[in-house]
């Protein structure tokens, strides 16, 4: 099975960010994103066994993090991917920690194989694929994310488009966690 952490939204966030691709002006060729697939991609796992995913969940349930507001207010055309996106132009602090956070417990785990590399990255929802030229540019209404919790999702690609299913969802917290006290 195929997994990645991400921030799953919520039904009225689905529909800002369905507005915001609706928007765009592109070939009869591109795919707009269902609804239901939106995400931001916290970590990208690959395949995993089901021994790897209770590690995946204990990893999962670990974390402490704030939850956030992120704004994303412009679109981008990736021509390695062949999609438009809409971009968070500021990550909230809480967001980059807990991503942080999450790349580093997965990495200090062997069993998972996970490649360690680090990408630039900025928090984007993929809007649409198969866009093979870039749309023509426009102002993007932004909308607003606000992110109260996180997920681990599997992946099937068996079908025409991507299927996205939640396996587990954990709280993002609305302070600051207190330090761990050293005993």
């Amino acid at each position: 099975m195929r997994l990645f952490f991400a921030l799953w939204p919520d039904a009225e966030t689905r529909a800002r960010a369905e507005k915001a691709a609706g928007a765009l002006l592109l070939s009869p060729a591109a795919r707009l994103v269902p609804r239901e697939s939106f995400h931001v991609t916290l970590a990208f796992l690959g395949e995993a066994t089901a021994a790897q995913l209770e590690i995946l969940r204990r990893i999962g349930s670990a974390q402490q993090a704030r939850g956030c507001t992120l704004r994303f207010d412009i679109h981008a055309y990736w021509p390695q991917p062949l999609a438009a996106v809409a971009i968070a132009r500021k990550t909230p602090a809480a967001l980059s920690e807990l991503r942080m956070r999450l790349h580093r417990d997965l990495a200090s785990e062997p069993s998972l194989n996970l490649d360690t590399r680090e990408w630039p990255w900025r928090p984007h929802v993929t809007l649409a694929r198969k866009v093979a030229q870039a749309p023509v540019p426009q102002a993007m209404s932004p909308f607003s994310w606000r992110a109260r919790h996180f997920s681990l999702i599997r992946s099937d690609t068996s079908a025409a488009h991507s299927v996205y299913t939640v396996v587990d969802t954990w709280p993002l917290l609305d302070k600051r966690p207190k330090p761990s006290q050293s005993l």
